[in-house]
Order: C-alpha cells, then structure tokens, then sequence
C-alpha cells in the first residue's frame, strides 16, 4: 500500500490511473472485496441502478431533478466527467469538492490491501462511501460500461432502469445485441422492477428477467407516452401523468427519456411519492452537459457527445430540426473503437464542412487521419485535419459567418475541450 499525505486530487487521479495495468478489468470480485472492507454501508435509502448504451445521463439528470423537486435529498453517480472529475459525483445536485474526494479516496487506500483497483472502480468506491456518510433518501447510480460485471453492481439497486441497447464497447459487452442486452440486464434483482425504455429490446433481456424473476416493464408494453399540442401525457395500466411540459433538454429521445423515468418513478411512489408539481418542476429543470447543448457566439453552436450510430441517429434528427442559412461546419474526435465510418456517414448529409482533429494523445483515441479514412469519399474534399483540440477550435472560429452552425460531436474529451475553449475565449 502506498500512502501519500497530502496529495492533490489531480494526483491521486494520475496514480489511479497507473495502479492497474489493464484501464478496463470488468468484475465484481475485487471492488467488492474492498467494498467489504470499508464495512459496505448502505449508500442510500432506495437505489436506482441506470444501464444502458445511451440516455444513461440525461435520465438521471431527470431522476435527480425530479426528486429534488419533490424534496427528496439525492446522490448521483455518473461517468465520464466533461470538465471536472467532480461532476461524477453530487449530492443535491452538488459537486462533491475535491477535500470530500481526496479524504474518501484515502480510506479506499487504506481498505484496499494489495487489490489492484482501475481508475473506474476507485471512483465508484468514493461516490459510494460519501453517499453513505449524508443518509441519502436516493442514490442513482450510472452504469459505467455494461452492467452485469460493471462495479455499480455490486449495490442492489431498488429499481433497475435500462435506457436503451445499441452496439457500442462490442471489444468488452459482445458484437451483438442479444449478448450486449444480456450484460446490461444483469443490474436486475430478484423481485424487484426492471425498467426497459426504448422501443426495441433484445430477448436476452426478458430472458434474464426470467431468469432472476425480475418483473420487467416494458416501454410500449407496460407504458406508453403521447404528444397532445404543447404537452405530453404518460400512462400504464395503473397510473396517468396528463399536461406534463416537454423536457428542457431537446429531441425526441428525451421524451422517451422521461418517459422511462416516469415508470421508476412509478415503482417507487410507495417510498417516494412524487406530485405534479415536482414533476413539472423537474422535466423543466433537469440539465446534463453535452447533449445537443447551444452556445450563441457569433453563430451558434452545438455540442453533443454523440459518438455511437445510435446516437448520431438521434443528433442528425435534431440538427434537421434547426434552420441554418449559412454552412454547418463539424469539428468531431472520437476513440478509435468507436464504429466512425457509420457515426460518419449517418451525420455526413448535415455537415458542409469537417474539422477531423487529433485524440491520439489519448488512451484509444483515433488520429485525425483515422477519421479522414472513416469518412464517406464524398465527404472528404470538405475535410481538414487539424491537430489539437484548442488548434482546431480557433482555426474553426476564423472560418465561420453569423449564419453558420458550428456542430461540435464525439468522445466526451472533444466536447469537453470545445466547452473549456468557450469558457476560455467568451
């Protein structure tokens, strides 16, 4: 065990990322053992366990929001960071500070023995001790890669809620879609609901249901949500939302977010009960970085952490919804096992011009060679390659009129640039 006095949470995070040699070693046998140690204190009241390949963030943002609003204290755990490594871990919708980290992080050292934890894992451990410490009334806690073998699992989660299945970390989770559903089931418990959000499921995942006696409710099946004008309405077979107001956050998929977040909610209304009002209150409130967010300088842009196909599906249907007179120039940096061609291909028909920058400093980033290579033939006359995040973003900034759109997409380390860029240069 190596103790360090004193050290930063920038340096505990460069240590961590060092202590194991593999940066994904997928079980439950080493967290857990060092779970145990720490004495595993219940890290809240109820738990929502949130799987699935996308959605996973903006439901809980809404999860968080809603509950606040209903005044319910809450913890949230979500992965990865924009920004701040703070983000992953709030309470009352409040960053832990980097005191309250670093002092959690020191008692996983301690416990830890010579288990060999992945960046991943010592994070999961702290956000898990410091909900512990508050008497949290709802933990909700993301998924970080899979489920079954994620280290979010090791906590039952009270309801378990699926936002979606889509081929995305095939290396890990399988190359299909039956065998990825099958691990993003395995948060699922005896007993207890089991929350599927989107329209098609594989059958892997009822098959676990089944097999865990699980009882699965199934968007389309069990609930359905409609548009009525300016609103929208949510039923199943035993409860009715009417007149709700659409989500803050833009696009189809975050009603069928919401949707989703509604029928936990539903699980739970013995536990906590949630009126009207807070669910306005919530759907109006709830706000996740990253996810078709605007920013207005001399013309606007767009940032979304769109780097599956199906996510880029969802992007390309909201950039059709946006009026743009001039040109829509894309800056996009993705990891290279990522599907780029396809992620590529679906949003090519959108963009006028591409800014392919360089992730190849990073753990699995692509080069912007690679990407110029991902993309169709016909996109790659408009192509630039351009180095470095900041390289890029103030090459971009000289080349766009007030009636472009700037579309920024890709791995969470491109947006996550693109916003500490427009801090950085108002």
């Amino acid at each position: 065990m190596l103790k360090v006095p004193g050290r930063t949470l920038e340096q505990w995070l460069e240590w961590q990322a060092g202590l194991n040699p593999k940066a994904i070693d997928l079980g439950l046998e080493r967290v857990r053992q060092v779970w145990e140690a720490l004495g595993a204190p219940p890290p809240g009241a109820t738990i929502v366990t949130v799987a699935g390949t996308n959605g996973k963030g903006s439901s809980v943002a809404l999860l968080e929001a809603i509950l606040r609003e209903a005044g319910y204290l809450t913890g949230s755990y979500t992965s990865p960071h924009l920004l701040h490594y703070n983000e992953r871990i709030r309470i009352d919708g409040v960053p832990l500070d980097d005191a309250a980290i670093c002092s959690a992080f020191e008692r996983i050292e301690q416990a830890r023995g010579d288990t060999a934890l992945t960046y991943f894992e010592y994070g999961t451990l702290a956000a898990l001790l410091l909900f512990a410490e508050k008497s949290l009334d709802v933990a909700i806690l993301e998924v970080g890669l899979g489920g079954r073998l994620d280290a979010v699992n090791i906590i039952d989660a009270d309801v378990a809620l699926i936002t979606g299945i889509a081929l995305d970390h095939t290396e890990w989770l399988g190359e299909s879609l039956e065998q990825i559903g099958a691990e993003k089931a395995g948060i699922m418990r005896t007993g207890r609901p089991a929350v599927f959000a989107a329209p098609d499921m594989p059958h892997t995942v009822a098959q676990v249901a089944r097999d865990k006696q699980a009882k699965l409710l199934r968007f389309g099946v069990d609930y359905q949500f409609s548009k009525t004008g300016e609103s929208w309405r949510w039923q199943s077979a035993t409860a009715r939302r009417n007149a709700l107001p659409f989500p803050a956050m833009r696009g189809e998929i975050q009603l069928q977010n919401a949707a989703g977040v509604l029928q936990v909610l539903d699980c739970l209304k013995e536990e906590l009960p949630v009126d009207q009002k807070a669910l306005r209150g919530g759907l109006l409130s709830a706000r996740v970085n990253g996810r078709f967010e605007l920013y207005q300088r001399r013309c606007r842009w767009v940032l979304d952490v769109a780097h599956n196909p199906q996510a880029a599906n969802a992007l390309a249907a909201q950039l059709a919804d946006l009026f743009v007179p001039g040109q829509v120039h894309a800056l996009v940096g993705m990891l290279r096992d990522k599907d780029m061609a396809q992620v590529l291909k679906t949003l090519a028909p959108r963009v006028d011009r591409w800014y392919l920058m360089d992730l190849d400093d990073q753990q699995r980033g692509a080069s912007a060679t690679e990407l110029f290579a991902a993309l169709p033939e016909e996109a790659r006359d408009s192509a630039k390659l351009c180095g470095r995040p900041h390289t890029c973003l103030d090459d971009l900034e000289q080349r766009t009129g007030e009636n472009d759109l700037v579309l920024v997409f890709g791995s969470f380390v491109t947006v996550g640039s693109a916003m500490d860029w427009l801090q950085s240069n108002p």
